[in-house]
């Protein structure tokens, strides 16, 4: 069934970006899927690449995550030996969080199949517009860079 018009609705930039946001995590997960991933357990993966060895609350901070969740995703990891938690050599009250040689093979995996999904998403730009897409993106989201 067709969707209804809805003009003023589907007028507003806040709709049509929440529809392209949809679409494309929809598109990020079924890739990470297959590779046996979830969303929130590749953004901690690839955060634990950039940041470690780091501290698991700063961690937690980084991805904006709370903390009982990030403990839930870091259990996943660590059990599919993706990471590995040990004491932090700088304060041995908290835990630090590493990357393990499998997790950061499985990144890469990843990462390529989420390129590959944000490039489907995009696939209707050039890649001029893809460029002033994303710069846009950045502004309106307050990322800057």
């Amino acid at each position: 069934m067709p969707e209804a018009p809805l003009p003023a609705i589907r007028s507003l930039p806040s709709w049509l970006l929440g529809r392209a946001a949809a679409r494309g995590r929809a598109l990020v997960a079924d890739a990470l899927a297959e590779q046996d991933m979830r969303m929130w357990h590749h953004v901690v993966l690839s955060a634990v690449r950039d940041l470690g060895p780091v501290a698991q609350a700063d961690l937690g901070r980084g991805v904006r995550l709370d903390p009982k969740d990030l403990v839930g995703i870091l259990n996943d990891l660590q059990a599919a030996g993706l990471v590995v938690r040990e004491p932090d050599p700088r304060d041995r009250r908290k835990n630090a969080v590493s990357l393990t040689g499998a997790g950061a093979r499985l990144l890469k995996r990843c990462e390529k199949a989420a390129r590959a999904a944000n490039d489907e998403l995009l696939a209707p730009l050039s890649a001029a517009e893809r460029e002033q897409f994303m710069g846009m993106l950045r502004r309106i989201s307050g990322t800057g860079d």
